[in-house]
């Protein structure tokens, strides 16, 4: 086998990607699943793709992964007409366990290509015309996409299948701990330029971009900035490029979350607060509350407890205390996934385990102060957890 392209940003290894194969193939035997089919177009809610073959869905190009239980991958992109290339699944520097790459160039925008890859899906799926195919992130497959593979292939039988992966996919190895980690401390350095930019008259979109230009010289590829600045009594919701506009003053509090993806394409999430002075007194023990609360939460994510369970216990906790519930996903699992099951709401069907990544983010309003801080961690099978952000939780004071 020959080494891995010079070109790729932190890979995950080939023995990691084996591992995964052999598992989902595992429970593909299990299930009487022939064939996986799946489609990604970003990396930020659409990570099947790069969990599978290490290599990313961006900017809103198609990218549909065909994984039959006993043959090498199928790949299809946006490329050149006719396209249809003989891969070694053992040799190819790039397209690790890939046998098949095909391409054409169809785009979402452009409605007369939308039946391109599906396809050439099929083409992938000749040999499967009777099988049982499992379609992998159905909520993000395209509708035209999805009811022509149904109608070509009459004879099969489709089902839904992305708990299948996901149950995989939720206990990371020890490898994707390590990226895991990685990524933490990648963003805890991010976070720290980001805040020494932090001055009146600068506008919030300067300060992402700092965190940006920090995280990506660090191996960052996608991911969120979100920000918000707000003087004292107006409360923030970190927002979106387009939301941050506004020019900070003296007193105002600065709100930054950094949400983006590391070594391996994994995701952890960092959010903080700093305050272009000093923080009143009422303030600084309502942010207290709020730590206690986000160690109230860690502490009940122990191995085989239900995520039902923990939004159930999190919120007698807060009405205890005088708070108002939380009824936003204030708790959830990552991966190569920025958002990935189990996540910490009434109706998840998964439990806690051991080996996860989960990030937790607890945000209410207090007379007028917006309190909120966001950390991962990782589970242990002890039933205690690894904190693994090292970025001071104190809200910064810039004096």
């Amino acid at each position: 086998m020959s080494g891995l392209s010079e070109r790729l940003n932190f890979p995950v290894s080939r023995d990691e990607l084996e591992r995964r194969w052999r598992e989902v193939r595992a429970a593909m035997e299990v299930q009487g699943l022939d064939v996986l089919v799946m489609q990604n177009n970003n990396d930020y809610v659409g990570g099947f793709v790069r969990y599978f073959t290490d290599i990313p869905a961006t900017n809103g190009y198609p990218v549909t992964v065909v994984f039959p239980r006993e043959e090498p991958m199928t790949v299809i992109r946006h490329g050149r007409r006719g396209e249809d290339m003989d891969v070694d699944p053992h040799g190819d520097s790039v397209l690790r366990g890939v046998g098949r790459a095909m391409a054409s160039p169809y785009i979402s925008s452009a409605p007369y290509t939308r039946l391109d890859d599906a396809a050439l899906t099929l083409d992938a799926l000749r040999p499967f015309r009777s099988a049982r195919i499992g379609l992998v992130g159905t909520s993000t497959i395209p509708l035209a996409f999805g009811e022509h593979l149904k109608q070509e292939l009459h004879g099969a039988v489709f089902s839904e299948e992305s708990d299948l992966v996901n149950r995989v996919r939720a206990v990371k190895s020890e490898e994707e701990l390590d990226c895991v980690r990685a990524t933490a401390a990648l963003q805890d350095a991010a976070m720290a330029a980001a805040f020494a930019a932090v001055a009146p008259g600068r506008r919030d979109s300067e300060i992402a971009a700092v965190a940006q230009h920090a995280a990506q010289d660090l191996g960052s590829e996608q991911g969120i900035y979100w920000c918000a600045s707000a003087p004292p009594g107006e409360p923030a919701r970190v927002a979106h490029p387009h939301s941050q506009h506004r020019v900070m003053g003296e007193g105002d509090l600065f709100y930054l979350m950094i949400e983006v993806n590391g070594p391996g394409g994994m995701y952890t999430e960092l959010g903080r607060i700093c305050v272009l002075g000093s923080l009143s007194q009422q303030m600084k023990e309502e942010y207290q509350f709020c730590l206690e609360a986000q160690r109230y939460c860690m502490s009940l994510l122990k191995p085989g407890v239900a995520a039902g369970d923990v939004w159930t216990a999190y919120n007698e906790f807060l009405r205890r205390n005088g708070r108002p519930e939380e009824d936003r996903l204030h708790c959830h699992s990552q991966g190569t996934d920025l958002v990935e099951p189990p996540m910490i709401r009434s109706e998840e069907p998964f439990a806690i385990q051991a080996n996860m990544n989960i990030a937790c983010h607890p945000r209410y309003v207090a007379d007028g102060f917006c309190a909120w801080v966001c950390d991962n961690l990782i589970t242990k099978a002890d039933g205690s957890v690894e904190e693994i952000h090292k970025f001071d939780k104190q809200i910064v004071e810039l004096g």
